[in-house]
C-alpha cells in the first residue's frame, strides 16, 4: 500500500500553510509556519534552495498548489485523488463541490471529525487497526464512503484509549453540524451530505477543477 512516510511538517512548509497534519504540534510555537512560532527560521519551502527559491505567479502553478494542498489535507496519493475528482465530475452538480464532498465522507475522515484522532492520519489509523464501525460492522477501509443515516461507532476497548479520551478532552474541535454525536461523542450519525459552507476546510476548489479540466 503506497503512502506517504516522510515528514508531515515538510508538507506544510512546501505548502506555506498550514495543514494540521500533526495534531497538537500544529496548535505550538513549533510548528514552523506558525505566526509566532520560535522555528520562523524554518518558514520557507523544503530543500536545498528553499530559502531563494522565488514563487512565480503562473496560473499553473496556483492550481497545481492548490491540488496539492487538498490532497496532502486528507492524505491521499495522486491516483486516488485524480479518481475521485473524475467521479465528482460524472455526478450532477458543482464538480469541486461534489468532490470536497467525497474527502468529508470519508471513513478516516469521519473518524477525525468526531474528535476521536488528533489528526486525519491517526484516525486512519484507528480505522485500518479495527476501531470503528459502520452501522454495528467493521470496517478496516479509511477510504469507505459513508452515507447519511450511517452510525459509525468506535469500539467499546479503544474508549478507554488514553490518546483517544484525551483527543476527545483537550482538542479544541467542534463536530461539524452535519454529524450527530452519541454515547459520549463515542458514536456519531450522518445526518446529511455536508453543503460547501460547511467544510470548514480552506481550499479553493474550483482550481483544482481548472486544473484537471486542461
Amino acid at each position: 500500500m503506497a503512502r506517504y512516510t516522510g515528514p508531515v511538517c515538510r508538507l506544510c512548509r512546501r505548502e506555506r500553510t498550514k495543514l494540521y497534519l500533526k495534531g497538537e504540534r500544529c496548535f505550538s510555537l513549533k510548528c514552523p509556519v506558525s505566526e509566532n512560532s520560535d522555528r520562523q527560521t524554518r518558514a520557507y519551502p523544503p530543500g536545498m534552495h528553499g530559502r531563494d527559491r522565488q514563487r512565480q505567479g503562473s496560473e499553473y502553478l496556483t492550481q497545481l498548489r492548490e491540488k496539492q494542498k487538498a490532497r496532502r489535507t486528507y492524505g491521499i496519493l495522486e491516483k486516488q485523488f485524480r479518481n475521485l475528482y473524475e467521479e465528482a465530475n460524472r455526478r450532477p452538480g458543482i464538480t469541486g463541490t461534489n468532490l470536497l464532498q467525497f474527502l468529508e465522507l470519508r471513513l478516516d475522515n469521519i473518524a477525525y471529525r468526531a474528535g476521536w484522532g488528533a489528526s486525519r492520519s491517526q484516525a486512519r489509523q484507528l480505522v485500518r487497526h479495527g476501531h470503528v464501525s459502520v452501522n454495528a460492522k467493521r470496517v478496516t477501509i479509511p477510504s469507505y464512503r459513508v452515507r447519511p443515516g450511517d452510525v459509525v461507532t468506535l469500539k467499546a476497548v479503544t474508549r478507554e484509549n488514553f490518546n483517544v479520551k484525551r483527543n476527545l478532552d483537550v482538542l479544541d474541535r467542534a463536530v461539524p453540524g452535519w454529524l450527530e454525536t452519541a454515547e459520549n461523542g463515542f458514536a456519531v450519525t450522518v445526518r446529511i451530505v455536508p453543503a460547501r459552507e460547511q467544510i470548514d476546510e480552506a481550499i479553493r476548489e474550483q482550481l483544482i477543477v481548472e486544473l484537471y479540466s486542461k
